[in-house]
C-alpha cells in the first residue's frame, strides 16, 4: 500500500467522522426541541465551522433531508422481501412504515413541521394499488385512485404519529389498527391479517 493511499484513507475517515458529528449534532438539536435549527447551532454543537456544514450538505435543507434519509435507512437495512401477492406486499408496507416511523418519532415530527419530510413514495402507492387492481383484490366500488390515496395515508407519518404519539399505543398496536384500515380496501376474501 502506498503512503498516498494510506493518507487518503485517513483523510476519508476524518471526513466520515466530521459528517457523523454534524448529523449527530443536528439530530440532538432537533430532538431537544431547538425552535429554529440553524447551521451555526449545528456547527457549534459538532465542533466545526458553519462553512463545513454547508460544504458537507449544501444547505440546511440538504442536512435535514440527510437526517430523514439516515433515520429511514436505519430501519430498512434488512433485505427487502418482495412477495408476489399484493395483499402481502400491502401488509409488509404497513409494518415497515410503522417500524420506520417508530425509530425516531420526535425527529420525524420536527422534519414534518419544517416541511422537510417527504418519505412517503407516491409511486410505490400507485404501483401497489395497480397490482391490487390487476389481481382483482380491491373491494367492489374501490377505485385505483382511492386505493392509492388510502395506501399513502395509512403509511404516512402523520397517521402513525396520531395513533402512536408519545407511546399511547405500541408500534404493534398501531400496525394492527392500520392493517384493519387496509382491509377496507380489499375484497372480503383478501383482507390482510395482522
Amino acid at each position: 500500500m502506498s503512503s498516498r493511499s494510506y493518507r487518503l484513507g485517513r483523510r476519508q475517515a476524518a471526513v466520515d467522522r466530521t459528517r457523523a458529528a454534524i448529523l449527530t449534532a443536528a439530530r440532538d438539536l432537533l430532538a431537544s426541541g431547538e425552535p429554529a435549527l440553524s447551521a451555526a447551532a449545528v456547527a457549534e454543537r459538532a465542533g466545526v465551522s458553519r462553512i463545513t456544514v454547508y460544504n458537507r450538505f449544501g444547505s440546511k435543507g440538504g442536512l435535514l433531508r440527510e437526517l430523514a434519509s439516515g433515520a429511514h435507512s436505519e430501519v430498512t437495512s434488512e433485505p427487502d422481501q418482495h412477495p408476489a401477492d399484493p395483499r402481502e406486499r400491502l401488509k409488509q408496507r404497513i409494518a415497515k412504515s410503522c417500524s420506520k416511523w417508530s425509530a425516531d418519532p420526535a425527529l420525524f415530527r420536527r422534519l414534518v413541521a419544517g416541511g422537510h419530510l417527504d418519505m412517503n413514495a407516491p409511486t410505490e402507492d400507485r404501483t401497489l394499488a395497480e397490482d391490487l387492481v390487476a389481481a382483482d383484490q380491491l373491494r367492489p366500488g374501490c377505485s385505483l385512485k382511492e386505493a392509492e390515496d388510502v395506501i399513502g395515508a395509512i403509511t404516512s407519518f402523520a397517521v402513525f404519529d396520531r395513533l402512536h404519539k408519545d407511546g399511547r399505543r405500541s408500534t404493534a398496536a398501531v400496525t394492527d389498527i392500520l392493517m384493519r384500515l387496509a382491509a377496507t380496501l380489499l375484497s372480503s376474501e383478501s383482507a390482510p391479517q395482522g
